[in-house]
C-alpha cells in the first residue's frame, strides 16, 4: 500500500512493507496533474495494491474545506490509477510526528520537512485499524 499526506506545498509518501509503513518520499507540489502522475509512477514502481490518502478531519469529526479538497484530489488520483484510493482520518498525525521529531531532536537538527513521516503514520494507523477485530 501507498500512504499519502497531501498538503498545499508538499505530498508525503510512504509505503508498506508487510504490516509496517516506512517513509518513502516527499513530492514538492508543482501542479496537481504532475503530482498525480508522480504518485501513479511511484505506485507502479512499488507495485502497491491500494493508496491510502490522509483525510484532514476537523477535531469535531466534521469534514471542512481541506477535507473537501483532499477528497477532490483523491477522486482525480482514482481516475489516473487502476487502484483503490481509500481515505483515512489523519487527525493529529502531523502534530504527532512533529512532537516525536522534537523530542528526538531530529526536526531542529535536520531542518527537514516531515511530510513523509506523517504519510507513514497515516498509513500505519490505517494498517493497524484493518487488523483490529470488528
Amino acid at each position: 500500500m501507498l500512504g499519502l499526506d497531501v498538503g498545499e506545498r508538499r505530498i508525503g509518501v510512504a509505503v508498506s512493507e508487510g504490516s509496517v509503513s516506512v517513509p518513502l518520499a516527499i513530492i514538492e507540489h508543482t501542479n496537481r496533474a504532475a503530482d498525480i502522475a508522480r504518485i501513479a509512477a511511484i505506485a507502479v514502481g512499488e507495485r502497491v495494491e491500494a493508496i491510502v490518502v490522509g483525510l484532514p478531519v476537523l477535531p469535531s469529526g466534521d469534514e471542512g474545506e481541506q477535507a473537501r479538497l483532499t477528497r477532490a484530489f483523491g477522486a482525480r488520483l482514482a481516475e489516473a490509477v487502476p487502484l483503490p484510493v481509500l481515505f483515512h482520518d489523519e487527525r493529529l498525525s502531523s502534530r504527532d510526528v512533529e512532537d516525536a521529531a522534537a523530542s528526538a531532536g531530529t526536526h531542529r537538527r535536520r531542518k527537514r520537512h516531515l511530510d513523509d513521516l506523517a504519510a507513514a503514520l497515516i498509513l500505519q494507523r490505517y494498517i493497524d485499524a484493518q487488523r483490529r477485530p470488528a
